[in-house]
């Protein structure tokens, strides 16, 4: 990455992470007569974006601090952007998986007849521009600014196929998103400027010596519920009602960006505003341990009554999310290490099933699970890595899902939130209860449509859905094998959260 960022300051770096893929917005929507030329610039996009975000985490990792200047506003509040390690995981995370996203978009839009294609490709660009901004976010004010873009970006994307189910689903996903920003985030955002006279993010946090227990639970209370994104119960409707989205779409924008920009959201405000000292001190965020723990068994259970993938999968990230703000919750070095370490573990294996998912209804047009017997025969690299996908969020090595999980137990331990230990044991197992049967039924009956002593003929999706699934299944494996990388980076930033805790990692 020497050679992209070799001569140009951090700041141009940052500049050009937010830029290039609103230029390519641009770009792909002044190539919509020629599909070939529109899509290329997609792929170009993205990879131009993904050699950027290496090439700032090149600096990073040598030690460098990049920031940009600010842009004020109003007296005290300003736009200002600088990079720390878990912005730099999630913007790795939703960068790099944008080009498989954008390969796999091809073979899905072009393979099922979608309409209205370039406004398609047009708001992928803006969200992942809007996520850049979310990532690299120095301040509150910066970080709502690009959260609402992101949510009205995605808006079009929800509702893409027009039709009235798109329309509800659109309009259940602006009215969980932008109300619970408008009023509980705003407010909580207010709240921070007054007590704690900044809105910057701090390492340590900015709350220290400036709020009693009772103000920072209000407050944290505010916060967590606030950031709708990650879906905590009861502000997850949105998400399953988002599923009428194009598979491309719940694949990237609600397995990795939107989703993963929530529960960012939540460990950014926990270590740089509330800090984990003083969480950890004060005992305020305490409830959130129970309410994440609760989402986390509640939203599986829910995935087991819904017989369309699509649905089962939505239930299962609001359940997977929870792992990242009970990990936040602990306020310790381990938890933390985990909860930002799924970030990128269930992006991975998330975003195989939802390619899985999209690549057999580009196939066979079934959706529901009871319809997919012997779809292991008819496709069988699909449904291969749609079982390494569910193994990966199941938890079992050699895949990255073991990790994350193994951090967030140890981080409950050195809380002392023994019971939490119980929570992940019966959680892999609701997890094996609602993502194995799709594998069993798919392997091991026959297809229901297979005439007796006939063998079944392989029909696998597009070419592309077929790279897609397969490039994501693999990256699956390897991240257990480079969790070591993503634990230094996090480690980062648990010595910006201030002295070590007791437990921490040394």
């Amino acid at each position: 990455m020497a050679a992209i960022g070799g001569t140009m300051t951090g700041q141009t770096l940052i500049t050009l992470a937010l830029l290039v893929p609103a230029i390519g917005a641009f770009l792909i929507w002044a190539t919509s007569r020629n599909p070939n030329v529109r899509e290329t610039t997609t792929l170009v996009t993205a990879s131009v974006l993904f050699a950027i975000v290496l090439a700032i985490l090149d600096r990073v990792i040598d030690g460098q601090e990049l920031a940009t200047g600010a842009f004020p506003v109003v007296p005290g509040v300003e736009i200002r952007f600088e990079v720390e390690p878990l912005g730099m995981l999630f913007a790795c995370v939703a960068s790099g998986l944008w080009i498989v996203n954008s390969v796999y978009s091809i073979g899905y839009m072009r393979g099922n007849k979608e309409p209205r294609q370039t406004p398609f490709y047009v708001c992928f660009a803006i969200a992942l521009a809007s996520t850049m901004g979310v990532a690299f976010a120095a301040n509150l004010f910066t970080l709502f600014l690009f959260y609402e873009a992101l949510t009205l970006s995605t808006y079009p994307l929800v509702a893409h196929k027009g039709d009235d189910a798109a329309r509800a689903g659109g309009r259940t996903y602006l009215l969980v998103l932008l109300g619970t920003s408008t009023v509980l985030l705003l407010p909580a955002i207010i709240a921070t400027a007054f007590i704690a006279g900044t809105l910057d993010f701090v390492p340590g946090g900015i709350f220290t010596g400036k709020a009693d227990k009772l103000t920072l639970m209000f407050v944290l209370v505010l916060f967590m519920f606030g950031i709708g994104k990650a879906a905590l119960m009861p502000f997850h409707k949105w998400l399953p009602a988002a599923m009428v989205a194009p598979t491309p779409v719940s694949a990237l924008l609600h397995a990795v960006a939107v989703v993963k920009a929530g529960v960012f959201t939540v460990s950014k405000v926990i270590i740089y505003v509330f800090g984990l000292n003083l969480l950890s001190e004060t005992g305020a965020g305490e409830w959130l341990v129970f309410v994440a723990a609760f989402s986390l068994v509640m939203a599986s259970v829910i995935a087991l009554t819904k017989d369309n993938l699509k649905a089962r999968l939505a239930y299962s990230t609001v359940s997977q999310l929870a792992y990242v703000v009970l990990g936040a919750s602990f306020a310790n070095a381990m938890g933390l290490i985990g909860s930002g370490m799924h970030i990128a573990m269930h992006a991975a294996g998330k975003i195989t099933l939802f390619f899985c998912a999209g690549a057999i209804y580009v196939a066979t047009k079934k959706t529901e699970v009871s319809d997919m017997a012997g779809i292991g025969r008819v496709m069988p690299v699909t449904m291969f890595a749609f079982l390494i996908g569910s193994l990966s969020i199941i938890g079992l090595p050699p895949l990255g899902g073991t990790w994350s999980k193994w951090f967030i137990a140890a981080g409950a331990v050195d809380s002392g939130h023994l019971f939490v230990i119980g929570v992940l044991i019966v959680s892999s197992l609701l997890n094996i209860a609602y993502l194995m049967p799709v594998v069993v039924r798919g392997y091991l009956h026959p297809p229901s449509d297979l005439a007796a002593g006939a063998r079944a003929r392989v029909k696998e999706a597009p070419y592309p859905c077929v790279l897609a699934c397969s490039v994501t299944a693999l990256l699956c494996v390897v991240l257990f094998f480079q969790a070591g990388a993503i634990e230094e980076l996090l480690k980062g930033a648990v010595s910006q959260a201030g002295p070590l805790l007791a437990g921490g990692v040394p």
